[in-house]
């Protein structure tokens, strides 16, 4: 079988060559920027928007990548279609694009006298996990508030997707601890709702989707698809704060993010949100989402985990 190929500094070498080097910024300081975007029926879903918003991440980092848009997205497009044709029909790739800051030659850190480096840029692929959330897109996934806050907007601007997440990691531990398949969500420094380590975190109350501000998260690709379907189905969202005492007291939350588009929470800290199961308006915004990328996404999801296991079990034991 012909090996998948990565996209590294401008050129296409095969997957298993991809390789940074020890003393790259993105190693040594987390400087990377990021963005991840999906397929339905094997083609790249708005991939323009990824592209503005990574853009703009390289604008407020000062990073340089030598990159022509036009044809790095004809790239990215033929980098995904020589992938896919490696794997099943049905199955979906996710694209990952990271540009870090270049090669720290002295590894000196911040005291260094760095040198104007190269930014090093990256594409790559892998086939999305379904077996990974088919569980929680059923019967909806449990948020637990850890010790561990969002970086304040102080710090820097949440608008920049990027990979510098240890406090997402550490958020993650003390996540599992309380519950080893739950997800954090992660407050700031005023008990306002954030987001969680992964995706943007949604309520619904009385009919209406509510949104953390964008003062203190990430303006995600799939949260934007998200208002853009509910004003379709005339769905009112709008932007506040709030705290856990109003996602306790909601009648449906849910998170949304690229690789699943939605999935509904049905617990925070152990407390039952709504009626402990899916609601109406995720089930609603949901079925838009099928509909508009003409296929049905949670059939799909059940599908590919269903196969996976199959497959799983089918394998020689060593």
């Amino acid at each position: 079988m012909t090996e998948p190929l990565a996209y590294l500094n401008h050129q296409f070498i095969p997957y298993s060559q991809a390789h940074l080097k020890v003393y790259d910024a993105g190693v040594v300081l987390g400087a990377t920027v990021t963005e991840m975007v999906r397929t339905f029926n094997q083609q790249l879903f708005r991939l323009d928007a990824h592209l503005d918003r990574l853009e703009r991440s390289l604008r407020y980092v000062r990073f340089d990548p030598g990159v022509d848009r036009a044809k790095f997205q004809e790239q990215l497009a033929e980098l995904v279609k020589h992938n896919a044709s490696l794997l099943e029909p049905a199955d979906e790739l996710g694209l990952i694009v990271f540009v870090t800051a270049g090669e720290y030659r002295t590894y000196a850190g911040s005291s260094g006298a760095a040198a104007q480096a190269t930014p090093t840029v990256c594409a790559h692929t892998f086939s999305l996990p379904c077996e990974l959330w088919v569980a929680g897109m059923q019967n909806g996934t449990h948020v637990v508030t850890p010790a561990i806050r969002h970086v304040p907007p102080q710090c820097y601007d949440p608008k920049m997707k990027y990979r510098s997440r240890m406090h997402y990691y550490l958020a993650e531990q003390e996540a599992r601890q309380v519950d080893p398949a739950a997800i954090p969500l992660l407050l700031d420094l005023d008990g306002n709702v954030t987001e969680t380590s992964g995706a943007n975190f949604l309520i619904v109350e009385n009919g209406q989707i509510i949104s953390p501000t964008l003062r203190n998260i990430l303006p995600g690709i799939s949260r934007q698809t998200i208002i853009d379907l509910a004003a379709d189905l005339r769905i009112p969202f709008c932007e506040r704060d709030f705290q856990v005492y109003n996602v306790i007291n909601a009648d449906e939350a849910f998170v949304c993010s690229t690789p699943y588009c939605m999935m509904p929470v049905t617990q925070i800290n152990g407390v039952t949100i709504g009626d402990g199961r899916p609601g109406p308006v995720f089930q609603s915004v949901l079925q838009g989402w099928s509909d508009h990328v003409d296929l049905d996404i949670p059939a799909q999801v059940a599908r590919q985990a269903m196969r996976r296991r199959q497959q799983a079990q089918s394998e020689p034991v060593a």
